[in-house]
């Protein structure tokens, strides 16, 4: 059976420029690749065409001996012992070096930034880093700026982070030729992996700096001024770029990571942006109301005022008294709880009044009365 034409292979034009071809021949390969076609048996012999259609027309010599030729350029010698475009399909052949050209351009950016000569220089980014911040509730209410020390790795200062001694360069890795990766050949895909010689980094130093070993990167406690905003609460998270571990050899430096804990407070109770407060008052104030002094998140005091006969659990509210919003919005509210304390200790005359109190509370309810009465013979009774 005669071949077909390269061009309609691909299913372009014989004007067609390299970036036409090549993406048509991209298209070809994902939709004719074996793996995706289990279903249909002449799906490799197809994707075998298609890639022999490249290894021509993607040649700039090749496609003009087929240009004039046709197919018989690369039969019976012709074409300058480039040989059949076809041999070796079976195997690995020339559609490895085909396919390749593929794989570079899809995948190529998850690799690294290509280097000069086809090279890859890998600046490794540094590693983020994670600073436990712990506040008290007043200076997550006011907020504040506090110097913290994080130990990291910073870049080396005799080196300036290149990890050579002196003026010396870092060379490209022999084993990778800079690429940081290694490739192997697995059927129809180029597996690729980590170098071992450079461990990706596409370098390898081959006078080491002394101060850092050769990494670019030295321990070192680094002093910080952290801003901390008002109204934070545990589990805020505070970002600062490029103040976390430097990067290999030049690499660009990771982030610092400030997770903030707000630690207890003895009379305030948080739930976001509202504060919950207990406040003993006295039976009588309790009884008659008042007025009483409550303090607040600011230091401050503040006067609320009792409603007679208020009972243990009763709320009240000041409003604004709150925790500041993280992000704006105004203030919360803080809630005042009332405790009723039974008094403790009495004097003869404190009892008296107690007992009068009684008694004067029993004559003006006969109902209570009533009921004391029978609560009283009952236990009357259980003693007997």
């Amino acid at each position: 059976m005669s071949k077909r034409d390269y061009y309609d292979v691909l299913g372009v034009p014989k004007g067609a420029s390299a970036d036409e071809i090549k993406k048509a021949y991209r298209t070809k390969a994902k939709e004719l690749h074996p793996d995706r076609n289990a279903d249909n048996p002449d799906a490799e012999a197809q994707f075998k065409e298609a890639n022999e259609a490249y290894e021509v027309l993607k040649d700039n010599e090749k496609k003009a001996a087929y240009d004039r030729f046709g197919h018989a350029a690369f039969e019976g010698g012709m074409g300058g012992g480039g040989g059949r475009p076809g041999a070796g399909y079976g195997g690995n052949g020339d559609f490895t070096s085909a396919f390749s050209d593929v794989f570079d351009d899809l995948f190529g950016d998850f690799m690294g930034q290509r280097g000069a000569g086809g090279g890859r220089q890998r600046a490794s980014r540094g590693s983020d880093l994670r600073y436990n911040l712990r506040v008290t509730l007043e200076e997550a209410y006011s907020g504040l700026q506090k110097q913290i020390k994080v130990p990291t790795l910073a870049t080396c200062g005799s080196c300036s982070g290149s990890g050579s001694e002196g003026a010396s360069e870092p060379t490209s890795c022999p084993t990778c030729s800079g690429m940081g990766k290694v490739r192997a050949q697995q059927g129809f895909f180029t597996v690729e992996r980590t170098c071992p010689t450079c461990s990706g980094m596409g370098q390898i130093v081959k006078n080491p700096c002394r101060t850092c070993g050769g990494a670019g990167r030295v321990e070192k406690d680094r002093a910080l001024n952290v801003n901390i905003p008002a109204g934070v609460e545990t589990g805020t998270r505070i970002r600062l770029a490029g103040e976390g571990e430097a990067g290999m050899r030049g690499g660009p430096p990771g982030d610092l990571y400030i997770f903030v804990e707000v630690t207890p407070h003895d009379i305030f109770e948080r739930d976001g942006s509202s504060l919950f407060c207990r406040v003993p008052v006295s039976m009588a104030k309790a009884a008659l109301g008042g007025s009483i002094e409550v303090p607040t998140i600011d230091g401050g005091r503040a006067r609320v005022q009792i409603p007679s006969g208020s009972q243990s659990g009763r709320q009240m509210r000041l409003r604004s008294k709150g925790m500041p919003a993280l992000r704006g919005g105004g203030a919360g509210d803080m809630f005042i709880e009332l405790a009723v304390e039974t008094p403790v200790n009495l004097t003869a005359r404190q009892k008296e009044i107690l007992q009068e109190f009684e008694k004067l509370s029993e004559d003006n309810n006969p109902e209570g009365k009533s009921f004391f009465s029978t609560v009283k013979s009952f236990w009357d009774g259980m003693k007997g």
